[in-house]
């Protein structure tokens, strides 16, 4: 019985630890950016004589965690994969990143962009406006008071990490409307599909595991050849992990690919995360 009172206190003492250090998650609502009008679009309309009109922006949902103080923070967009956000953070409750990153002196915004659209995943190739929801996200942060503007990083994981690779690239225009009145300063990547692409515009950090048969490591080696100068790609490997190996919970087969939680690797990538952002985007 003794044993078993020492058992049940040490366990009662690690979740009042926990619950101690959460931080608490509250739900937001912020606009995705909207695409600028093209040229055949402005063309036409003025043929036509017709006005110009944008259709309104949509209204999604996000959850912010902040750390401890008034700040302002730098702050971090969030990315969720091609299944979506779970339940649990959709309630409001904190993921492992928010409080991890929190924890580092990071204001996060987790970006959901499926639910107010009635998506329930993308991982058959559907389509998502995942980036136009990033720089959403990016306006939002940079009008908060707890945030500092000129710090503002994104980190995607498998979908997300694809839209993230996208937002570090460099193009010749601006996709979206106010896009140049804030920027990100770094992109981190966790297992995306890596697609040939422009340089990078940003600090990069791409994650993935050897084993990866969903999104290969193969597939990324040619991005850290996209680094410029002053904008480096750092490609991290893990032998023997899967996709979501930073995802504790037991190895399943999703869509016909195995996922699986790699503990040494996953401890591996959240220091190389805190490095990353420590040197680029300092607390």
């Amino acid at each position: 019985m003794a044993r078993l009172a020492c058992q049940l206190a040490s366990a009662l003492l690690i979740t009042l630890s926990i619950c101690h250090s959460a931080y608490a998650a509250e739900r937001v609502q912020l606009e995705s950016a909207r695409y600028q009008v093209g040229p055949l679009q402005r063309r036409l309309a003025l043929e036509r004589r017709e006005p110009l009109i944008q259709p309104p922006a949509s209204i999604i949902d996000a959850f912010l965690t902040k750390p401890d103080g008034t700040g302002p923070f730098p702050a971090i967009v969030h990315l969720h994969g091609c299944s979506g956000l779970p339940d649990d953070v959709k309630r409001a409750a904190n993921s492992l990143w928010s409080e991890r990153l929190a924890a580092w002196g990071y204001a996060v915004l987790v970006v959901d962009s499926f639910t107010v659209r009635g998506i329930s995943h993308t991982c058959l190739g559907q389509s998502a406006p995942r980036v136009a929801d990033a720089y959403g996200a990016l306006a939002w942060l940079a009008r908060q008071p707890f945030v500092n503007a000129s710090r503002i990083a994104v980190i995607g994981f498998s979908a997300g990490g694809i839209a993230a690779l996208s937002i570090a690239q460099a193009y010749d225009f601006e996709l979206f409307e106010g896009e140049g009145e804030h920027t990100f300063k770094a992109a981190i990547s966790f297992y995306p599909y890596c697609m040939p692409g422009n340089m990078m515009k940003m600090p990069t950090l791409v994650l993935i595991g050897e084993a990866d048969d969903w999104t290969p490591a193969a597939a990324c080696r040619a991005i850290e050849a996209r680094g410029s100068e002053g904008n480096p790609v750092k490609l991290v490997v893990y032998p023997g992990a899967y996709h979501s190996f930073d995802s504790p919970r037991p190895g399943r087969r999703y869509f016909g690919h195995w996922l699986e939680y790699n503990r040494a690797a996953a401890e591996q990538a959240n220091e190389e995360v805190r490095v990353f952002l420590a040197r680029h985007l300092p607390p």
